[in-house]
């Protein structure tokens, strides 16, 4: 209130030239893009050219503050000029991409498109002082980028040395938004429903929303059902400064409140800067199809750099021949660099580069620890604080647990304390979010525990961590979409922590498809773009129907190419355990999705013995270990298959006393094709090879690894699928049905042949 009423926003001379300045940079580049360039797609921001006399504003404070760093996403719209104009892409660079159109060095159809791609530079204030600046890189599901914006803030605030932070959140996310898509992308108001949250707040986000009044074709009357675009951030009472475009000084002074506000109070504030687009919604559309009235108005308009010229002069702040002069000095400087780009590009005919060979398995990790560090961490988990209380249930649970211990085995939660405690007693930071992550979905991990009687919180791995290694286990809002997002940001700029997004069920992570398309899979192939970010899905049929069945598996193996991702599907605890340490323990980067059990995770058959943690590395492909090399001889069937369902096949083999042997594909990409040979070839009067999949025909892995037996092995075996047949829904509802489809199912393999 005391910054707004009463106040003389009037810039004093020296800001008035700047601004100016920046609208003379802005307007420049379009109208030569436009001349040069005339009907190429670039997104122009005429009519909106104070968006960069804003972002510079809020830039420029953020330097003098001292801020660490300013995080940016955006939209297409201006991503051209504001990378030329506030990050400190040359005009050179920008121009290749014009004349060239491939990226150097790209391979087939990996890099992106210009209006994509980011970029990282220092931005000097008006002031003289600098600070660096990231303009993230985004697909076209605009706003999919918020949320990978403010996981990049948190990832850079936490790694942030204490000794230099002149501000307790030293980074300042700034995202840029269209009005249609920030009025009708879900994932904006889950952002801002984060925003405020313990293990997701940045200090405060500062929004752009250029307001073209229009989306695409499509007007405010069928966009929204509120009054301005911006009424979203009202869900998180943060202020909204409607701004008028064609006023660059009240623009200005719009930006410096929306920064002072976002430091004094660590909250998100909106600038809803009104103004419009002059072409369509790329430079060869012709808006006035549906928008003719609205167009006549807009093709009558001056630009904002003329209108405050104008007003500039009539004051007599500036002479109008000196300006001119600056603008057409920018247009030489601009032309120049045209110039000596078309003058160094290669030939027209220029080609991608080929392809490099995947590399497919990598090396075995060394994963094991020590048994003096099993038993440090397993000391940790039983420890508590005095006085503290545990849930009677709970105290229960954890008297069965130290009776499994004793006896020299681990479940599936001890094995994951194994491997996180390690980590972190190495000085590896570890990150968990998730809708329960904390507890757990099903109640096994209970990584932090709650006091009966206080309600008092403590998290027993604190105790084996370094000093100075975070350890962060958080329960996220009911969201997907944004907090996959979130972990992804997180994870591509912390690369040395272990960080995990979990499903509560892996289902439910189709509610995050867009983030596992546009980032996760393609991420590195389109923006060389690393990140080792663990997806941990709860996934199999137990009877608990469609929606908490399958984590869709053949949708994931589906977008396996170049060695982008890793797919493994454990079946005991130590193989977690290992695969686990083995993420932190290879210098590649590599998402992971683990599709992780439900049932198993108490299940005996999924226990493994204390020494396989202190021996041993992750094994990609599990051979029948019921099979000795006497029996090999004797086995006619080796039937494939892949997590729990590989338990019950053994348990219906040993029952039928069949002469079949059970392998188990832990990690099915990259798949292991040399391991599954040289098993294969322990069994030599096979001549079956069953792909057995509780999933229906059309789903499961089965239509990714059917190519790669029959290409491998098809001369010399029967390759056959066992599933549940083909179906639009992963499972049926009903658990009798489901407990006779499997049985009906392990029996066809029992009597296949």
């Amino acid at each position: 209130q005391r910054s707004v009423e009463g106040v003389d926003r009037t810039p004093d001379d020296a800001e008035q030239r700047h601004i100016l300045g920046r609208l003379n940079a802005a307007e420049a580049l379009e109208s030569f893009l436009d001349r040069k360039y005339p009907g190429t797609k670039r997104f122009g921001l005429e009519g909106g050219e104070s968006a960069i006399p804003i972002l510079d504003a809020i830039v420029g404070d953020a330097a003098d503050a001292g801020l660490g760093e300013v995080i940016v996403g955006m939209a297409h719209r201006g991503r051209l000029n504001v990378l030329v104009n506030i990050v400190g892409k040359t005009y050179e660079r920008l121009f290749r991409e014009f004349e060239v159109g491939v990226e150097e060095g790209a391979v087939q159809g990996s890099g992106d498109v210009k209006y994509h791609l980011g970029m990282q530079d220092v931005f000097t204030s008006r002031h003289g002082n600098t600070i660096p600046i990231r303009l993230a890189a985004n697909p076209s599901h605009l706003e999919a980028v918020n949320p990978v914006v403010e996981g990049i803030a948190r990832a850079n605030s936490d790694l942030y040395p204490v000794s230099e932070q002149s501000d307790a959140n030293p980074m300042l996310p700034l995202l840029i938004h269209g009005d249609a898509a920030f009025a009708g992308q879900g994932v904006v108001s889950e952002t801002l429903s984060m925003s405020q949250i313990e293990g997701f707040a940045v200090g405060g986000t500062v929004h752009l929303v250029i307001n073209n009044q229009v989306g695409f074709t499509t007007t405010a009357k069928a966009q929204r059902s509120s009054t301005y675009p911006t009424d979203v951030a009202r869900m998180v009472q943060a202020p909204i400064f409607h701004v008028n475009g064609d006023d660059p000084e009240a623009c200005v002074w719009a930006a410096h409140l929306a920064f002072e506000y976002r430091q004094r109070f660590n909250k998100d504030v909106v600038i809803d800067l009104w103004c419009y687009r002059r072409r369509g919604h790329n430079e060869g559309d012709d808006p006035s199809y549906t928008q003719p009235l609205m167009y006549r108005v807009i093709d009558a308009l001056p630009s904002v750099r003329h209108k405050y010229l104008e007003q500039l002069v009539d004051r007599g702040d500036v002479d109008a021949e000196q300006e001119k002069a600056a603008l057409e000095d920018f247009d030489s400087r601009l032309q120049a660099a045209l110039d000596a780009t078309r003058d160094a590009a290669p030939p027209k005919d220029l080609k991608a580069a080929a392809p490099a060979p995947a590399i497919g398995v990598l090396p075995h990790a060394a994963t094991a620890i020590t048994r003096r560090r099993v038993d440090e961490i397993y000391a940790a988990l039983k420890r508590l604080p005095e006085g503290f209380t545990l849930h009677p249930k709970l105290a229960r649970q954890f008297e069965r647990r130290d009776v499994l211990f004793e006896s020299g085995m681990v479940d599936w939660a001890i094995a994951e304390a194994m491997a996180l405690g390690s980590l972190l007693a190495d000085g590896t930071a570890v990150r968990l979010t998730g809708q329960d992550s904390r507890r757990g979905t099903f109640s096994h991990r209970h990584s932090t525990l709650v006091d009966y009687n206080t309600g008092a919180e403590y998290r027993p791995l604190d105790d084996v961590r370094k000093v100075t290694t975070q350890f962060s286990v958080f329960d996220s809002m009911l969201s997907e979409y944004a907090a996959l997002g979130f972990e992804y940001g997180y994870s591509i700029a912390n690369p040395e922590a272990l960080v995990m997004w979990e499903a509560q069920f892996g289902d439910f992570v189709n509610g995050a498809q867009i983030v596992i398309d546009q980032f996760i899979v393609s991420g590195e192939d389109k923006w060389k773009q690393h990140s080792g970010l663990v997806l941990l899905l709860p996934h199999g049929f137990e009877g608990q129907g469609p929606e908490h069945s399958s984590a869709r598996l053949g949708r994931v193996l589906l977008a396996c190419a170049e060695d982008n991702i890793q797919v493994a599907n454990c079946s005991t605890s130590a193989q977690y355990f290992h695969l686990l340490r083995r993420q932190m323990h290879r210098t590649e980067r590599k998402p992971l999705f683990v599709f992780a059990p439900k049932s198993l995770l108490r299940a005996k058959p999924a226990h493994s013995h204390v020494d396989e943690l202190t021996n041993g590395t992750f094994e990609e492909l599990l051979d029948d270990p019921f099979v000795d090399d006497a029996q090999a001889a004797a086995v006619t069937k080796v039937v494939f298959c892949t997590g729990k369902i590989s338990h019950e096949m053994i348990e219906a083999r040993d029952a039928a006393d069949a002469p079949i042997a059970v392998l188990r594909a832990e990690q099915l990409y990259p798949w292991p094709s040399e391991t599954v040979a040289q098993t294969l070839r322990r069994y030599p009067n096979a001549h079956d090879i069953i792909w057995l999949q509780e999933e229906p025909e059309n789903m499961g892995a089965w239509n990714f690894v059917k190519g790669r037996l029959y290409e491998r092995h098809g001369d010399d075996y029967t390759i056959t699928r066992m599933s549940r047949y083909e179906s639009g829904s992963p499972a049926t509802g009903s658990s009798s049905i489901h407990a006779q489809e499997q049985a009906e199912l392990l029996q066809r393999v029992i009597d296949f042949g």
